[in-house]
């Protein structure tokens, strides 16, 4: 059976990289895009860019059965509502959300429809989410230092990603309090530090530190290309085509829970 999948921010780069990853295989179609750039515009295979504002039409009349959504927070929240709201299923990989956006993703998600929401779609990047998880519970009482790298042109910041490690380590060690960044004088804390660096070309470096007596252990993930994000969220679209609704992330995709 053919999964039926539509783009939103179709013009854009990750747009473009689903769509060329959508093309590899034969039990994927791409049947429609979204795009404030380039409306009429074609993406291949008769399927031409159609404006955001009529989503839920052009998502009924291609039989859409997923949307994948590499968008902005403010736009991710609309087309998850309206997507929900037809029963296409979802995969969300806009970062950058607040916690009162988040909810109502969740909210137009809940009891209607299958998502898979993460702020990384990469593989490796998904194991090194468990990797720093096991590594905080046996280096008990060392330091930890998160530092992220990503291009010039990234807007929010810490990474998603990085606000993810984050999550985990505080979990498994109990740490509330987090610093970003660090100025002046003062000892550090019983804290979890986090530092974000926008430069060049960079498409995504993430390195959790942990530092201890006479010794310390780096584990980091580097993304040579946007490529690692593409598949997964192609991945995780075959996935959420069959899932029974509800909120899932990519370890889940990945058969890690």
């Amino acid at each position: 059976m053919t999964v039926r999948i539509a783009v939103a921010g179709s013009r854009g780069r990750m747009g473009q990289l689903l769509i060329e990853e959508i093309g590899r295989f034969e039990d994927l179609s791409l049947v429609a895009g979204f795009d404030l750039v380039g409306v009429g515009e074609p993406l291949g295979g008769g399927v031409f860019v159609s404006d955001p504002r009529d989503l839920a039409e052009v998502l009924r009349s291609s039989g859409a059965q997923v949307l994948i959504d590499f968008t902005a927070p403010a736009a991710t929240v609309e087309n998850v509502r309206v997507a929900a709201d037809r029963g296409v299923n979802l995969v969300v990989g806009t970062t950058g959300l607040s916690d009162p956006q988040r909810r109502e993703i969740a909210g137009s998600i809940e009891g209607k429809v299958a998502a898979v929401i993460s702020p990384n779609y990469s593989v490796g990047v998904n194991l090194f989410w468990r990797l720093i998880e096991d590594a905080a519970i046996s280096l008990e009482g060392y330091d930890i230092e998160v530092i992220e790298a990503h291009h010039r042109k990234k807007m929010d910041a810490p990474s998603g990603t990085a606000a993810e490690a984050v999550r985990v380590l505080a979990g498994v060690t109990g740490r509330d309090a987090v610093v970003y960044g660090r100025e002046g004088q003062g000892l550090r804390g019983d804290e979890i530090g986090v530092h974000a660096v926008r430069a060049g070309d960079i498409v995504g470096d993430h390195t959790v530190l942990f530092a201890g007596p006479g010794e310390r252990l780096e584990i980091k993930h580097q993304a040579h290309s946007r490529q690692a994000f593409a598949t997964g969220a192609v991945r995780a679209a075959r996935w959420v085509a069959s899932a029974t609704p509800g909120i899932y992330t990519m370890a889940e995709v990945l058969g890690e829970r």
